[in-house]
């Protein structure tokens, strides 16, 4: 989630509740300069979860040149 530092500064309790469960950008002149995030999450296992979701003939080139390609 990204929110503006003023969104934050408004309503900084509702945002320290929704930094248990995701990471929130805060941005300032549409520039993200800090993130709030909780420090007890378990980073190991969210990526531990992610292991075996792309198919085994992935190619990563292949990704970038598709990426780069959608970008013009």
């Amino acid at each position: 989630m990204s929110i503006t530092a003023t969104e934050l500064k408004q309503n900084l309790g509702k945002y320290l509740m929704l930094s248990a469960h995701e990471d929130i950008y805060i941005t300032k002149n549409g520039k993200v300069i800090a993130k709030l995030t909780n420090p007890y999450q378990d980073k190991v296992n969210t990526a531990k979860s992610l292991f075996g979701i792309l198919p085994k003939d992935a190619d990563i080139e292949k990704a970038r040149e598709e990426r780069l390609a959608a970008k013009s």
